[in-house]
Parts: structure tokens; sequence; C-alpha cells
């Protein structure tokens, strides 16, 4: 956990966020006293092949088939 003051935050915001994104809380204080802790939301995920596998079955025969509602177009 990382401190820093009101002053340094304001200048160097974007470098706090990267640290925030990576996982590190960044507490701001003021007159040394904690005031705001900045730490990130966003949810790590990662993606996976062959996440959907089980999802599809079967395709049916006529998936490429002209649909009905669209012979006007063809």
């Amino acid at each position: 956990m990382a401190k820093t003051t009101i002053h340094e935050a304001k200048i160097n915001l974007p470098k706090l966020m990267k640290k925030a994104l990576a996982g590190e809380e960044i507490i701001i204080d003021k007159r040394n006293q904690p005031l705001v802790k900045l730490a990130s939301i966003a949810e790590k995920f990662s993606r996976r092949l062959g996440g959907a596998k089980n999802i599809i079955k079967t395709m049916p025969q006529d998936f490429n088939a002209p649909l009905e509602d669209f012979k006007d177009y063809m």
C-alpha cells in the first residue's frame, strides 16, 4: 500500500492509476491524515480456448438454407 499527498496525486494521477490497475492500493492523505483510497474496481478475467464447447450441441441440417422471410431480397 503506497501513500501520497493530494498535490503529488494531482501531478502523478496517470501513474497512480496504472499502479491501482496492477492491484496496488494507494492512500491519498491530507496533512498526514488518510483521506482517499485509490483501488481498481475492474475485474480481471482471462479467455480460455474452447470455453464454449459444451454450449452448441448440434447444428441443424438446414442451417445454411435461405430463410422464408428473405426470399424477396434474394
